[in-house]
């Protein structure tokens, strides 16, 4: 009896701890954390990126008036010039023939312009005592006005040699800075070829494409603009012109647009644009796109359904019309205002799963950290 009384004490320990282990309820699965938007069906607006480049609104090119092979160059990219700077020279040395060639041919008609008129004169003086027919008179005459008409010829021809002359040297038509040269020394250019570029530095613009379909609507948006240099710095431009005509090759229309307040940019500096105006559809609200999934192969969004003061809610499944896409962003509608959608791991979601929301989430976490 003796031992079976030993196992029935050890027994009594053991039984209790059992007990004590089976009354622990298991852990409470935690809630899982979303994301939401709340709907809202007023303020929703279309908004268009465009990539663009910085650019002079007063920019020309450059070309010499005469053809020839470039003798010097005298500035380089980015240098600032004045208007009558020198940019270039080309060797003259042909003009400077033309122009003598010029000059003795206008000496010549000048002197048979001056002989022939002698020759009327005097012949008008012997035409009064009838010693000259009218024949030669009028010959006399005729003679003195051609030859004075091919002076005068000769005369703008000498002009005009000594005009090309002078253009041998290219001159700055207005201030601003070199953008471009695209001639060297040593290389013949042809007449009104562009070699160099200089671009007014008081007065930036963007300059953008835009689509075909996008024109319509570009011209009633509101602007802003940001340099790739520096993105979060946003600024107002306003729209001061749209090409009439497409492009030929990209089937899209140039528009040029200026900062509202005057302020430098950097030319050539890559920007980009954003246009914004109101949308057409008046009852539609705009949800990241993210949140968007399918119920029976429609379009439908998370929409979670919680009471006041609770910090937890549960989510079901609803089917929402879509209006249209804008950029990230989908339109919406078919829901009511204030409606609370999920915009993150919607493909998580499973109807009637308990989740925290972000505020409560957030307010757990602190009261955690408080306990500690």
């Amino acid at each position: 009896m003796k031992p079976i009384h030993t196992t029935a004490l050890l027994a009594i320990p053991l039984a209790a701890m059992l007990a004590a282990c089976g009354a622990k309820a298991p852990p409470a699965e935690p809630l899982r954390p979303v994301r939401t938007v709340e709907l809202r069906y007023d303020g929703v607006r279309e908004t268009n990126r465009y990539a663009g480049v910085v650019r002079s609104r007063h920019e020309v090119d450059e070309a010499f008036r005469v053809g020839g092979k470039i003798a010097q160059r005298k500035v380089d990219v980015g240098q600032v010039v004045h208007e009558g700077d020198v940019l270039a020279t080309v060797d003259d040395s042909d003009y400077k023939l033309a122009a003598d060639a010029a000059q003795q041919a206008a000496e010549a008609a000048a002197s048979l312009a001056r002989q022939a008129d002698s020759d009327r004169k005097r012949l008008e003086a012997l035409r009064a005592d009838g010693s000259v027919s009218a024949s030669d008179d009028e010959k006399a005459r005729t003679a003195a006005h051609t030859t004075a008409a091919n002076a005068q010829a000769a005369a703008k021809q000498l002009d005009l040699a000594r005009n090309r002359l002078k253009y041998t040297v290219l001159r700055a038509s207005r201030s601003g800075v070199v953008t471009a040269v695209k001639f060297e020394a040593g290389q013949v250019v042809a007449e009104g070829q562009p070699v160099a570029s200089i671009a007014a530095d008081g007065d930036p613009e963007i300059v953008v494409d835009v689509p075909e379909d996008q024109v319509a609507t570009f011209k009633k948006a509101q602007y802003k603009a940001m340099l790739a240099s520096a993105p979060d710095e946003t600024f107002d431009v306003v729209l001061r012109e749209l090409s009439p005509q497409a492009a030929a090759q990209t089937r899209t229309y140039q528009a040029r647009l200026k900062p509202a307040q005057g302020r430098k940019l950097p030319l050539g500096a890559t920007a980009t644009l954003v246009a914004e105006r109101a949308a057409a559809q008046a009852q539609v609200a705009a949800i990241p796109a993210v949140a968007l999934t399918q119920s029976g192969g429609k379009p439908a969004v998370w929409v979670v359904r919680h009471k006041s003061g609770e910090g937890t809610a549960t989510v079901e499944l609803a089917p929402v019309t879509v209006s249209g896409y804008r950029n990230d962003d989908v339109l919406v509608s078919g829901l009511p205002a204030g409606a609370v959608v999920v915009t993150a791991g919607v493909h998580k979601m499973a109807p009637g799963l308990h989740v925290a929301l972000p505020a409560a989430a957030a307010s757990a976490a602190n009261d955690k950290v408080a306990a500690k």
